[in-house]
């Protein structure tokens, strides 16, 4: 489920109000085995309040749009698992993706500052892994994951890394070399 926030953000229907019609239409459990929640939104606070509104309700909110990963990845008192921001896939030398040295020039309001466009270096993964219960669709366990994020690792290299990452935690790689994509393996 992918919603946006109301604050700071372009005019959209009220989010939680929005959010309980789609909640009574799609139940944990009834009629979906695991829930995503995605919540698009400028400001922690918004997302915070969602993901404790829908605690218990949907197995994983985790927020978006600020390129910047948060570090509060954690399972809520009722069972789903939660992060503020995941981050962004992209080149992380650079301003939330964008070339830096442009983005410095835009913020000293130099004239020579060109459009915003994007930085061109090593991308990185950014992302969380949810292990999830299948019988009750809730999360047991969540880790935030940070691949690539050096201008000294090769391509190659972070690839290797997500390799032996999802071998290691015994998970299956859906999606190769995405955001999210992955799945835990387990009865």
């Amino acid at each position: 489920i992918n919603l946006i926030g109301n604050v700071f953000m372009k005019k959209s229907q009220d989010l939680f109000s929005f959010t309980d019609k789609i909640i009574k239409k799609v139940k944990l459990k009834r009629d979906a085995d695991f829930i995503i929640v995605d919540i698009h939104g400028e400001i922690t606070s918004e997302k915070m309040a969602l993901g404790h509104y829908l605690d218990g309700k949907v197995t994983t909110v985790v927020g978006t749009h600020t390129h910047v990963p948060t570090s509060d990845t954690k399972i809520l008192i009722n069972g789903t698992a939660y992060q503020t921001d995941l981050g962004m896939c992209g080149d992380y030398d650079s301003v939330i993706g964008m070339n830096k040295e442009n983005s410095i020039k835009k913020f000293k309001k130099d004239p020579s500052a060109q459009s915003h466009y994007p930085a061109n270096g090593q991308a990185s993964i950014s992302g969380v892994i949810v292990d999830a219960d299948d019988q009750t669709g809730l999360a047991n366990n969540i880790n935030q994951i940070i691949l690539g994020f050096s201008a000294l690792k090769s391509t190659i290299e972070v690839k290797h890394n997500i390799k032996l990452y999802t071998k290691k935690q015994n998970w299956k790689l859906f999606s190769r070399y995405s955001c999210g994509g992955y799945a835990k393996i387990s009865k």
